[in-house]
């Protein structure tokens, strides 16, 4: 019976997550609706993103430098040449700002990019699996309920503008949320030797371009 009580008391939290625009630059549209109110408190998504899947650093720093956007990335030095088949996860925090038409609503866009993967065998896709990411709330100056909330290791301030350490909390009783997919074109490996040829082609053809031309305009000493 307190358990039924605990879970009616807990409303739910719903979060979705839609990959906008085409090809391998989107952006990551995160939208959360709360469960309960959280005035004054900040709320922010935490995810895990796959290998094959990326947010340049240097892009984020300047949306941060404008207050387009406000993230955390752990680790924060990624190689963004890195195939998808030598890269490894990265943990997003993004924080999400209130929706002014929604006081329980928040919702935040980063761009995102996706990897080049190995060439494939009968198809010319690959699939990247993004996870629904984890709600985070940072209430400096409030409680929340401990039956729906806990304490989350996320050594992160709840803001830009405050420097000291705050407390995040999760979703106790996690709802079920939905994952995003996303296909990323790759080569087929029965092509390979056909593009290695034509290559090779190609890179002998320039270069005699090349050395003809020296050759014949060059002034050589």
């Amino acid at each position: 019976c307190v358990t039924l009580d605990v879970q009616a008391a807990c409303r739910v939290t719903t979060v979705t997550q839609e990959l906008l625009k085409e090809g391998f630059h989107r952006d990551l549209l995160v939208k959360v609706e709360l469960g309960e109110d959280a005035g004054g408190c900040a709320v922010a998504a935490q995810m895990r993103l796959p290998p094959g899947i990326y947010v340049d650093p240097y892009e984020l720093a300047t949306l941060q430098q404008h207050n387009l956007t406000k993230a955390v990335l752990s680790p924060d030095a990624i190689d963004v040449e890195a195939p998808e088949y030598v890269a490894r996860d990265l943990v997003l925090l993004l924080f999400l700002e209130r929706d002014a038409r929604c006081p329980r609503c928040f919702r935040a866009a980063l761009p995102v990019h996706a990897r080049y993967h190995r060439p494939a065998e009968g198809t010319g896709e690959a699939l990247v699996v993004l996870e629904s990411p984890e709600v985070l709330l940072c209430c400096c100056h409030s409680h929340l309920s401990a039956e729906c909330w806990e304490p989350a290791e996320v050594d992160t301030p709840c803001s830009s503008d405050n420097t000291s350490p705050c407390q995040w909390h999760r979703t106790k009783h996690r709802p079920t949320y939905e994952g995003s997919m996303l296909r990323v074109p790759v080569g087929l490996r029965e092509h390979s030797s056909l593009v290695c040829a034509l290559t090779l082609l190609t890179t002998g053809l320039c270069s005699g371009l090349i050395l003809a031309a020296a050759c014949k305009y060059g002034h050589f000493s």
